[in-house]
């Protein structure tokens, strides 16, 4: 489900981050600098001054967007449709989106 919660790993990447840089180049900054891989589950933060900004990759398929308001030059959402884009929810669920699934490892303590 599309949430951050306490049961998830959170990774603040160290120092300033370019955010002019693509997802491909984050992924590289979490292999590299980070050691770790994006498909694991985990959550990675990036810090740019006062900045937050929410980045998925998708495994295969689209985000659906909702319907283009011309008014406000904008889609114009609410916090379902949000969910709804993001997990790929669709009316009928057999034809839900595929996206990408964690590969996390268990730790052993």
């Amino acid at each position: 489900m599309f949430c951050l919660n306490d049961t998830m790993r959170y990774y603040l990447c160290p120092g300033r981050t370019d955010m002019r840089k693509g997802i491909s180049s984050l992924c590289g900054v979490v292999h590299e600098k980070m050691r770790s891989d994006v498909r694991n589950g985990d959550v990675f933060i990036f810090m740019d001054g006062g900045m937050v900004m929410y980045v998925k990759r998708l495994e295969a398929g689209r985000f659906k967007l909702p319907e283009y308001d011309e008014n406000t030059q904008s889609y114009q959402m609410e916090w379902r449709d949000l969910v709804v884009m993001v997990e790929g929810i669709q009316e009928s669920p057999d034809q839900r989106l595929r996206r990408l699934r964690a590969q996390r490892r268990e730790y052993v303590v």
